[in-house]
């Protein structure tokens, strides 16, 4: 919970703009998946239209996959908020991406990165963007440890 200014209109006004990463989680099931505690049926279950979407829309990140180890991970960014459909929107371009960082109603966007072919996938990030978030939020967080 904010105390700053516009927080309980639920408009993000921290300087970090409230981007969540989620390493620690995705490294946990990682190293539990190497250990053996869980299956890949655990840990490779993402949805079709997610692989779908990953297939045709995925940008890739230049990781390769930490459970088959053979196929290129893709990041599929997902925008939620008011004037969206309910199942939020799959976010295809850098540019796309640009105007819901211009829209006057905040969104949250969702960056999942996604194996197509053993169909791994992780949520690695949630921020804010639109109205009320400060523009120090707008650059991307990609420094992470090789697990």
């Amino acid at each position: 919970m904010s105390f700053r200014p516009g927080a309980l209109d639920g408009l993000q006004t921290s300087p970090t703009g409230g981007q969540v990463e989620y390493l620690l989680a995705r490294n946990s099931v990682i190293r539990e998946f190497r250990k053996g505690r869980l299956s890949r049926l655990d840990v490779c279950d993402a949805h079709p239209e997610l692989i779908r979407a990953a297939t045709n829309l995925g940008r890739p990140i230049g990781d390769p996959c930490p459970i088959c180890e053979e196929s290129e991970l893709v990041e599929v960014t997902f925008v939620f908020g008011a004037k969206l459909p309910a199942g939020g929107l799959c976010v295809a371009t850098q540019t796309e991406l640009g105007r819901y960082w211009r829209r006057k109603e905040p969104v949250v966007c969702y960056v999942i990165e996604v194996c197509s072919d053993c169909r791994w996938n992780h949520l690695t990030r949630m921020y804010p963007a639109g109205a009320g978030v400060d523009a120090v939020a707008r650059k991307p967080m990609r420094s992470r440890k090789k697990s």
